[in-house]
């Protein structure tokens, strides 16, 4: 839980400071050459990703920062890719009462890890998963 939390702290300072497109590209080249790649559809694979999802999930109730879902779910892909697991950054938008909001989770195989009550469902996700977090 301390690896999760100084993640989630440094992304939180990193997309301040850097901007997402800088960061995610930091992230990505932290988590190269991670070794070995893990079978995303392994039952045990995906457990172990969900746990992490909870760990980094309680890191963020508990930080004396407030993190949104972006900044959570570039720390989960992170943690997750620096073991070999292929986790995919996902995002959403919707139109509610003429605002459009915006929203961001990660997936593993197809299967969200973050939890249940997660309200990705409640957005249309763009047409591919940000397969890369480095920029273009």
């Amino acid at each position: 839980m301390i690896e999760a939390a100084l993640v989630l702290a440094g992304t939180w300072v990193g997309m301040r400071v850097a901007g997402y497109r800088r960061w995610s590209g930091v992230l990505e080249s932290l988590a190269a050459g991670s070794g070995q790649r893990a079978n995303s559809g392994d039952p045990a694979v995906l457990g172990f990703a969900r746990a992490m999802a909870r760990f980094l999930g309680s890191a963020a109730r508990h930080l004396f920062l407030r993190t949104n879902c972006l900044e959570q779910s570039l720390a989960l892909c992170h943690l997750l890719r620096k073991r070999g697991i292929g986790a995919e950054l996902r995002i959403g938008a919707r139109k509610e009462d003429e605002k459009l909001e915006a929203h961001a989770w990660v997936e593993l195989g197809g299967e969200v890890i973050t939890p249940a009550s997660d309200p990705h469902r409640h957005f249309e996700p763009f047409d591919r998963p940000i397969a890369s977090m480095e920029a273009p």
